[in-house]
């Protein structure tokens, strides 16, 4: 028996690829936006990243009011706002801001990771807006009060109190989830009722045992009474399994930089990265990382991700699609990324 077809996803880095100007990738990737909205995606989340030459999303918020004008069905959302680097009541208002433009499509992703290095963090809490990583668990909560109808209240040691609201009258609310790709973020988001998303796309390890005490661990909520969960992937589809494998190259190099902690620059071209020295760490990085990624033509992708998601017990699947583009394709558009989103909806 065929297993059933989960329900397909985006999340977005916004890259930036050789010679690209932010502009431009971010015309890029609102483009893709649009064409995942028309081809039924359920959800299309932009990520937090700071510093990185070959990343432009690092606002999730400014990037999901410029897609709330270019689509009209799909759930639009942060994978993740990273809270450290906010002060809680900056992300509420934000993400009721949001709710308020396109009512009953945002989802508010939440990480406790910096999303870059020491520096930046340094930087962002020099600014006075982070919140301590330690009180992470309490701040989640305090957004989801922030954000209700009610508001949350302040108890003065006076006796008195004051109630702040993220919004003068909100009528719905973002729907909170929680991210990571460790056993603190699955625990934390069973004990508060939460949805949770494991970050199989930047690390698969451990994601059974995330999983399992996310599940066994799960606390009802009100507004989740049973677990919910999905699953993100690095994906790439081409009408041939060799262009495939072409076009996931520049992001294999890429994370192969990230992981041998070499200079980042800017993602290279398939045909950059087909003409580049290799290396063993490098090849080794490379190896490792392919081997959890999906790549192949749309039936091959879309049969892997069957499995995957009947094997985790998920009926939604969020795709990274990382293909990379050749040097005569345009600036302003995403054509690998749109192939890949095309095809696999095709084949599902």
């Amino acid at each position: 028996m065929t297993a059933a077809a989960p329900a397909l996803s985006v999340l977005d880095l916004v890259p930036v690829r050789t010679g690209q100007t932010s502009s431009e990738a971010i015309a890029a990737s609102l483009a893709l936006a649009e064409t995942a909205d028309r081809l039924g995606y359920r959800r299309y989340w932009f990520a937090e990243h700071h510093n990185m030459p070959a990343v432009a999303s690092t606002t999730p918020p400014v990037l999901i009011a410029a897609a709330t004008s270019r689509t009209t069905t799909m759930r639009l959302g942060s994978g993740g706002v990273m809270l450290p680097n906010h002060a809680p009541l900056i992300v509420a208002e934000q993400f009721a801001a949001l709710e308020a433009i396109a009512p009953g499509r945002i989802d508010l992703g939440l990480g406790r990771a910096p999303g870059s290095d020491p520096v930046i963090t340094q930087l962002l809490r020099t600014a006075g807006t982070t919140s301590d990583v330690e009180q992470f668990p309490r701040h989640v909560q305090d957004i989801a009060l922030l954000l209700s109808a009610e508001g949350a209240s302040l108890r003065f040691t006076s006796g008195g109190e004051y109630t702040v609201h993220a919004t003068p009258a909100a009528t719905g609310t973002p729907e909170v989830w929680l991210l990571g790709s460790s056993d603190y973020s699955a625990q934390l988001a069973a004990s508060q009722g939460l949805p949770y998303v494991f970050a199989n796309h930047f690390s698969g390890q451990g994601l059974e045992r995330a999983l399992d005490l996310y599940r066994t661990g799960y606390q009802p909520s009100e507004a989740h009474p049973t677990p919910r969960t999905f699953l993100t992937v690095n994906a790439v589809a081409a009408p041939t399994a060799e262009e495939a494998e072409e076009r996931a190259l520049p992001q294999l190099r890429m994370m192969a930089r990230l992981r041998l902690n070499k200079p980042l620059i800017a993602l290279e071209t398939v045909d950059e990265a087909l003409a580049a020295a290799s290396d063993p760490a490098t090849d080794q990085v490379i190896e490792a990382a392919r081997s959890r990624w999906f790549v192949g033509t749309g039936e091959s992708v879309a049969a892997e991700l069957r499995e995957f998601a009947e094997k985790f017990g998920v009926d939604e699947v969020m795709l990274s699609p990382v293909a990379g583009a050749y040097d005569t394709e345009a600036m302003d558009a995403a054509t690998g990324r749109a192939q890949t989103l095309e095809l696999i909806s095709a084949a599902l």
